[in-house]
């Protein structure tokens, strides 16, 4: 195997958390799109429309098509409605978002996020994370159970854990970290870095 595949090989596959985050919104009922959500400024209709939102700028970052969706910072402006045709155009949209990030390109150089230019590389991590927590959120909110790709898990807590402890690094996207016993599941440990209690909605 050459160091090009390899080097292919090692990149993120952001295909299965999309996938079960598909799965998620399938069994999300009409009557749950009020529910309180993890994130607490968000019921579940205002989680769904982010989610499809940043599905739409992840892809434009990925292809470093830049406009409206890469240059709005994260909670600058309320979520839109949620699309009446969320249940056909957001699964779509999760997987064009994963094979945009298919492409080694993508994680080549510079692009822009949430207002901001970052390495390539660093969105792509971001991308997945938000694909995995929020998955958590979505899962919580309608009582379904989450099943997420160990190798996510490993991805995003090592993208959120340096931050643990430094508010400055965690910026406006995350909340305090929660503290969560070292010998928890590698999932409960991903929650409470990202801002989150694991035993929510227990």
């Amino acid at each position: 195997m050459s160091s090009e595949t390899n080097a292919q090989a090692s990149l993120p596959d952001l295909g299965p958390a999309a996938a079960e985050l598909t799965r998620l919104l399938e069994g999300v009922r009409d009557d749950q799109l009020e529910s309180p959500t993890p994130c607490p400024a968000y019921a579940l209709r205002d989680l769904l429309s982010h989610i499809a939102g940043l599905s739409v700028a992840f892809q434009d970052a990925a292809h470093k098509e830049f406009g409206p969706s890469t240059s709005t910072a994260p909670g600058s402006v309320p979520p839109p409605e949620l699309p009446a045709d969320w249940r056909t155009s957001m699964p779509e949209s999760l997987a064009a978002m994963a094979a945009a990030w298919r492409d080694p390109a993508a994680w080549e150089g510079d692009t822009r996020a949430g207002g901001g230019t970052f390495p390539a590389a660093a969105v792509g991590r971001i991308a997945l994370d938000e694909l995995v927590v929020h998955g958590w959120d979505v899962a919580r909110a309608t009582g379904q159970p989450y099943r997420p790709a160990p190798a996510d898990l490993v991805v995003s807590y090592e993208l959120l854990a340096p931050s643990k402890d430094d508010p400055a690094a965690r910026g406006t996207a995350f909340g305090p970290a929660v503290d969560v016993p070292a010998e928890a599941p590698m999932l409960d440990r991903l929650i409470g870095v990202s801002g989150r209690d694991p035993g929510w909605g227990r």
